[in-house]
């Protein structure tokens, strides 16, 4: 029998109705053939609550503990989630991560998953069972609880999908699919039916909280087939597959902004080999992540580095670079906090010209003022004020005709 893996967030589980309305989806799935593991997160707020909690105890709690914690919100949810199925008359069996061998690094609060012993699940599965594990959670080599991060439960489903060979992998949410941007901000966004790994991927390291691009590698990684829908309506999401032929005759798939970011530049570094090396070894050392990096050489002896992060990392690579800074002969440090990034994604990039003028003539019109520009195959990035953040948005929506399904874009030349 094909195996199906359901994913349900905390919206979806928040109460006892929610929670029953999640598990007929499950049984559903059995009567069409389907042996079925769900995956499910933390009831609505209770992660914050958990959190609230430990703050009020510890404003600087050990992670460690931290991960012990957060890790019962989880574990409430598959419990009740199986207890829900017994009463509706299916066999059904809960599992924390530790349970069914979700193995991951030591990194507390941002662990990252490294193997996932089936063999446990499969065994419930033949035994007619629908299996419910914890998301967002797993067990060190040393037996110690770890946490995901943000997006965790995400990775858990598409994780044990991968492990257990699904045909699919549902993530169910509280909209009913991908959007070209984010509704919220740009009302006229258009639904997508299908939408490529590496487009997903961009979208969501850029911003898009859809989904989490941790998730995404590892459905491109092992070709797991993935379907976001609505938990509420009963209607087809958006599918994220590999490429096929007709994505290219779109030339941007999508935009996004992040609000939440930073800048630090390192005006006039001695220009010489290892020192970019070692300034972004300081950064990994403080687990900072970084999202574009732009260099710059001004003379054959100083260059000016720069690169962006998430406002939450400022802090600690504040830090970093300030212990690093006489090492690589800095003249000065200069840091934004008050910037933001809008972003147009598309695999069509590869064969159209002309994007980059467009996005750039959208935003001059709009009288956005643009810090610095970062590219990739299939992807532009503009920081811009934050201020302008959505303003900028909106832009490039209207340049790139957002508003409309792909089957009519890609019908434009």
């Amino acid at each position: 029998m094909p195996i199906l893996v359901q994913k349900f967030g905390g919206t979806s589980v928040a109460n006892a109705e929610k929670i029953r309305r999640a598990a007929q989806k499950a049984i559903d799935a059995t009567k069409k053939g389907y042996q079925v593991v769900v995956v499910a997160s933390a009831r609505g707020h209770q992660t914050d609550h958990l959190v609230a909690d430990a703050m009020e105890l510890n404003p600087n709690p050990p992670k460690r503990e931290m991960d012990q914690l957060l890790s019962t919100g989880e574990q409430q949810t598959v419990s009740l989630f199986a207890m829900a199925l017994d009463a509706m008359g299916h066999k059904a069996i809960s599992f924390t991560g530790f349970q069914v061998g979700m193995i991951t690094d030591s990194t507390h609060t941002k662990a990252r998953i490294k193997s996932i012993d089936a063999k446990r699940i499969h065994k419930e599965l033949k035994d007619g069972k629908i299996v419910i594990v914890a998301g967002f959670q797993g067990i060190d080599e040393n037996d110690n609880i770890t946490t995901l991060g943000r997006g965790g439960s995400d990775t858990t489903a598409v994780a044990l999908a991968a492990a257990v060979g699904a045909e699919v992998c549902e993530i169910f949410t509280d909209v009913n699919g991908i959007y070209t941007t984010d509704p919220r901000i740009y009302t006229k966004a258009a639904k997508m039916k299908e939408i490529s790994y590496d487009e997903m991927l961009e979208l969501a390291s850029l911003g898009a909280g859809v989904m989490h691009s941790r998730s995404i590698e590892f459905g491109k990684k092992y070709n797991v087939k993935i379907h976001v829908r609505s938990s509420s309506e009963d209607v087809e999401g958006t599918y994220i597959i590999g490429e096929v032929p007709q994505m290219e005759g779109i030339a941007v798939s999508g935009a996004t902004i992040q609000k939440d970011m930073a800048k630090i530049s390192l005006v006039g570094v001695d220009n010489k080999p290892g020192n970019a090396a070692k300034v972004f070894h300081r950064l990994a050392e403080a687990k900072v992540v970084v999202n574009d990096i732009m260099q710059t050489e001004v003379s054959s002896d100083k260059a000016n580095l720069a690169f962006t992060i998430g406002a939450s990392d400022l802090r600690a690579a504040k830090e970093a670079i300030e212990n690093i800074k006489d090492e690589v002969k800095c003249d000065s440090i200069f840091t934004r906090d008050d910037i933001a990034e809008v972003s147009a994604v598309g695999v069509g990039m590869r064969s159209h010209y002309g994007i980059a003028e467009k996005m750039f003539s959208a935003l001059a019109k709009a009288k956005v003022n643009i810090d610095s520009i970062t590219t990739s195959e299939i992807r532009i990035s503009c920081v811009v004020d934050k201020n302008q953040a959505e303003q900028a948005l909106i832009a490039v929506c209207d340049a790139f005709d957002l508003d409309k399904p792909a089957e009519k874009r890609a019908k434009k030349k």
